[in-house]
């Protein structure tokens, strides 16, 4: 039986405990999309995660879906992330980088006019995005077409090439919560015909052209991909999660790659399964599982061997140093939703830690 504080081979990479910090956006990157010092600051205050994993992070340029979020498409922004990596491995860390396309859910006012591109033109159907001109609803997207589909590949694997020059241990391809991998993963959004629509494997076949592009330059043992079967945020939806998530579980298995990280159940609750056990039976590597754990069923997740680590989101947010507090029994601090995005180090790095309380 394994627990929390086992180390881990995820891939070509050994972690010393299993309690990861999920990719959370906060939108505190300075002018050109550059993540400056608080965002260091931050990342190296969680340095004792057994791997940090850095926000959704642009690979592209003009595919924003955040204001504040950050690139890694520009010579300023590698040298941003630079600073980032060097804080984070001084302090003992490992940090992956979040490749991310908003693909629909993106914005023309975000995005210098650009209008947002997807695998179909159908449009978020619910809430709205918040712009320079205030709050706004989702636009309709462009489809994309099939001879355009190459060169968002390239843009994936020189995001990974400015990854690696920052820095960064590996990367996580991000292929949920209702960007552009996921839209081409899952049939509620995908309705095209051709190589990259109908059937699972060809809604699948950007997601992982992408994955092997990353791993053209840090091996597939330094890429993980993050999946969101069941989630409905960005108006998601499939026909079957359960073959999505096997699926894209296989194919991540005979890879190799670093994790898989799970996202087991849907923000809004409107979507329900059990996709773990399918992801479990399927991927024969490191199964990270992200979504309202408790450091106590996390614990039992990970004894049992249903997951090998999971990824804590709010928890790191509020405890910079969560592993120690979860070690001790201690308190958890509780997170300020007010800040999540308000930019700014009120509610990014003045949590206090457990020496400090």
């Amino acid at each position: 039986m394994s627990t929390l504080f086992d180390p881990l081979c995820i891939g070509s990479l050994e972690v010393p405990n299993r309690i990861f910090m999920a990719p959370l956006t906060r939108c505190r990157a300075e002018p050109g999309d550059v993540p400056g010092d608080l965002i260091a600051t931050h990342y190296a205050q969680r340095a004792t995660a057994g791997l940090l994993i850095a926000e959704a992070t642009m690979a592209i340029a003009g595919n924003c879906a955040f204001m504040g979020a950050p690139g890694v498409h520009s010579a300023e922004q590698v040298a941003g992330w630079a600073k980032v990596t060097s804080a984070v491995h001084a302090a003992g860390g490992r940090i992956y980088l979040q490749l991310w396309h908003g693909g629909r859910a993106c914005h023309s006012l975000l995005n210098a006019g650009s209008q947002p591109v997807a695998p179909s033109a159908i449009a978020i159907s619910e809430g709205a995005i918040w712009t320079p001109e205030g709050e706004k609803p989702y636009e309709t997207p462009r489809a994309l077409r099939d001879d355009e589909i190459p060169a968002i590949i390239e843009g994936f694997r020189r995001a990974a090439d400015n990854a690696r020059r920052a820095g960064f241990d590996g990367v996580e391809v991000h292929g949920a919560n209702g960007y552009l991998l996921d839209q081409f993963l899952r049939d509620g959004t995908n309705q095209r015909s051709g190589p990259y629509g109908g059937s699972v494997s060809n809604r699948a076949r950007l997601m992982f052209e992408i994955v092997d592009a990353a791993a053209s330059v840090f091996g597939h043992g330094r890429v993980g991909l993050r999946i969101s079967p069941l989630n409905s945020y960005n108006s998601m939806i499939d026909s079957d999660p359960v073959a999505i998530t096997r699926h894209v579980a296989e194919q991540a298995s005979s890879r190799g790659l670093s994790y898989l990280h799970v996202m087991r159940s849907d923000f809004l609750g409107r979507q329900r399964g059990d996709v773990l056990p399918v992801a479990r039976a399927s991927f024969r590597g490191a199964l990270v599982a992200n979504m309202g754990y408790t450091p106590d069923e996390a614990a039992a997740a990970v004894a049992t061997g249903s997951v090998d680590a999971v990824a804590f989101g709010t928890a790191f947010l509020a405890n910079p140093d969560l592993p120690a507090r979860i070690r001790a029994g201690a308190p958890l601090n509780s997170p300020d939703p007010q800040t999540f995005y308000a930019g700014g180090a009120k509610g990014y790095i003045d949590y206090p830690a457990l020496h400090a309380v």
